[in-house]
């Protein structure tokens, strides 16, 4: 996984070409770079999140932000009882409730 200026490319080998190639993930926008090497796959990233910039620049549209944050989720109405209880026994806010879970779920 890549990082810069909050965009996250996932790099995958293809052992036939003897490359890496990867794509930018959490866009509608289809963002890709390849290289042959580690540095050369981490360069091509960064020209690619560069150059997909300076294109929404000069289109004069806003760049796409990857993960605002908020998304909707549909569970089951007593699953939502049940967590809204839990988050009122432990005094927290459903959102609070959830976003320690989340960060529970991710960590382990």
């Amino acid at each position: 996984m890549l990082k810069y200026k909050s965009y996250v490319g996932m790099v995958e080998y293809d052992s036939e070409g003897k490359i890496f190639t990867g794509e930018v993930i959490g866009l509608r926008s289809v963002i890709t770079f390849e290289g042959r090497t580690p540095e050369e796959i981490e360069d091509s990233f960064r020209k690619s999140i560069e150059l997909y910039l300076e294109m929404c620049k000069s289109d004069g549209v806003t760049p796409e932000k990857p993960y605002s944050g908020r998304f909707n989720v549909r569970i089951p109405a007593e699953l939502h009882h049940e967590i809204a209880v839990q988050a009122a026994v432990e005094k927290k806010s459903l959102n609070e409730w959830v976003v320690e879970a989340f960060e529970m779920a991710v960590k382990s």
